[in-house]
């Protein structure tokens, strides 16, 4: 992959990565004022953090050599 190949990649993860944060930070919300008794919002929560987790993973990756970050 190119270099600017590279930073389109990385600007388009951490797009995606804020979000994914502005989701999370819905659904915690949610989740408060159910008084934290919502199996569907835990599940949701639970699979925006999985996301997030992929895409920090693979924005790491595309570092390997230093070369953008």
């Amino acid at each position: 992959m190119s270099e600017d190949d590279k930073g389109k990649r990385f600007l388009e993860l951490i797009d995606e990565q804020n979000n994914l944060q502005w989701d999370i930070i819905e659904q915690l919300t949610f989740l408060i004022n159910a008084k934290w008794d919502s199996s569907e919002i835990q599940n949701k929560l639970e699979s925006l953090v999985e996301k997030h987790s992929t895409i920090t993973k693979e924005l790491n990756s595309l570092d390997v050599d230093n070369s953008i970050l």
